[in-house]
């Protein structure tokens, strides 16, 4: 058994123990196993172990390798997770079942565009700048609420979830609390929220899913 199919079953095992630990269902956490940077052959071996569920930061980067994956498996739940360029929207409404980062109105737009030319459906999360980031990709928290609600009502679109990705330097705690009351707010099912370090914090604020790359597959 490779490295990389060990720790991704030493993962599982802190999703289950998290899960259990914050009182909630067995298997209410989803795994995203964030594959960017890794080639084919670093992926399909987690694939036999048994994972379904894989992130992206890139459409291109994700073209080269995902179409044939999801040939052979066609079980694959693909997300993008990285920013998305209004340009790139068709290919990515094409390759991605779950799109992470709608975070602004344009892109909105874009996305309802293609859903409709394409006739696919794939889920979407509004990403939510917690810290304010300059650097970072998202909407204001104060914003969050009514975005989401122009992306259902003048777009059209079934926004699912909302996503963030805390400042690196800060306790996660209170920007994964921050995002909780903003889906109730919006009235969202689903957050995507934890990474490598702190997917289990996360799951203790209530995180429907977890993005762990390195922890995984190892250092990029």
């Amino acid at each position: 058994m490779g490295d990389a199919v060990q720790r991704f079953f030493t993962v599982k095992a802190k999703i289950a123990a998290a899960e259990h630990e914050a009182g909630r269902q067995a298997g209410a956490v989803t795994l995203v196993a964030v594959s960017k940077t890794f080639d084919t052959a670093d992926i399909r071996p987690v694939i036999k172990a048994g994972q379904r569920v894989f992130g992206e930061n890139r459409v291109q980067e994700a073209q080269g390798k995902w179409p044939a994956l999801k040939e052979a498996f066609p079980d694959i739940e693909l997300h993008l997770i990285g920013p998305l360029q209004s340009n790139k929207a068709k290919e990515a409404v094409t390759l991605f079942d779950v799109i992470e980062t709608v975070d602004r109105e344009k892109i909105a737009a874009e996305l309802a565009k293609e859903i409709a030319r394409q006739r696919l459906a794939p889920k979407l999360y509004v990403q939510v700048n917690t810290g304010s980031e300059p650097q970072k990709a998202g909407i204001e928290p104060r914003e969050a609420v009514a975005f989401v609600a122009r992306c259902r009502d003048v777009h059209g679109l079934a926004i699912e979830g909302l996503m963030c990705i805390p400042p690196a330097d800060e306790n996660p705690g209170p920007h994964f609390a921050l995002l909780e009351k903003l889906g109730q707010e919006a009235g969202v099912a689903k957050l995507s929220m934890g990474m490598s370090g702190d997917y289990e914090t996360a799951i203790a604020f209530g995180a429907t899913s977890v993005r762990v790359g390195s922890a995984i597959f190892g250092a990029r």
